[in-house]
């Protein structure tokens, strides 16, 4: 599934960068090619990335917002 449009990144990816320890949207999407054009993305891309690392949902890193 897509989770940037924008940039046609997909979860498998996001995911995937989070396993090499990425804790932050921005990062994942710099280490990817882009940095976010639009911003929708950022909350859901955040979520993937807390979930795989289980990071309580109020402790997220303060640059995706």
């Amino acid at each position: 599934m897509y989770v940037c449009i924008c940039n046609r990144y997909r979860d498998a990816e996001i995911r995937a960068l989070a396993k090499q320890g990425v804790r932050c949207a921005r990062q994942a999407y710099s280490q990817l090619g882009n940095g976010p054009e639009c911003g929708q993305c950022l909350e859901f891309a955040q979520e993937m990335i807390d979930t795989e690392h289980l990071v309580p949902a109020g402790a997220r890193a303060p640059e995706t917002v």
